[in-house]
């Protein structure tokens, strides 16, 4: 089953988020995610428009994978994000982008959440991406609260909500 994920990058990184959300179509990479994210920039200046449009990308996820390049720990919008991805209790993960392997400052607000959310932190590893996402939503706790909601709503007879957000202007 595809794993919703929320990609999160700083946006000197787009062309990068763009690659690695493209790796779900490779033949060369096992990899198997339904990918959320603004990698169409949003066409605001306002911040809490921009929220919004981060919430409806994160509706219907599970993991948020943080990428990790050159100046990430400088990102306000990073650090949100990691601090929403925690208030949801989406498991969080971070992967250094291809040839970034400086430390991530310690006193950074990025470092901060992301030790939080009790991330790991991993090099650059296509052929690991699904292992350490998995990882990241056992960690989480929202596996079993998934599979408490997903037997309640089967005895039911209902259907769980899901889908969505992808009506933000750009």
């Amino acid at each position: 089953m595809a794993r919703g994920i929320f990609i999160s990058y700083q946006r000197q990184d787009v062309n990068r988020a763009r690659g690695f959300n493209l790796m779900k179509h490779s033949q060369y990479v096992d990899v198997n995610f339904r990918g959320r994210h603004l990698l169409t920039p949003v066409n605001s200046r306002n911040p809490s428009y921009i929220k919004s449009c981060v919430n409806k990308q994160m509706h219907g996820t599970s993991v948020t994978v943080v990428l990790l390049g050159e100046k990430t720990h400088q990102s306000n919008w990073v650090a949100w994000e990691i601090a929403q991805s925690i208030k949801r209790g989406n498991g969080v993960v971070a992967m250094r982008l291809k040839d970034q392997h400086a430390p991530l400052p310690s006193n950074s607000e990025v470092s901060r959440l992301l030790r939080q959310a009790g991330a790991e932190v991993l090099p650059w590893n296509p052929h690991g991406v699904d292992r350490a996402i998995e990882r990241a939503f056992r960690a989480s706790g929202r596996a079993s609260a998934i599979a408490n909601r997903s037997s309640r709503t089967a005895r039911s007879g209902g259907a769980l909500a899901g889908g969505g957000g992808q009506g933000c202007n750009r």
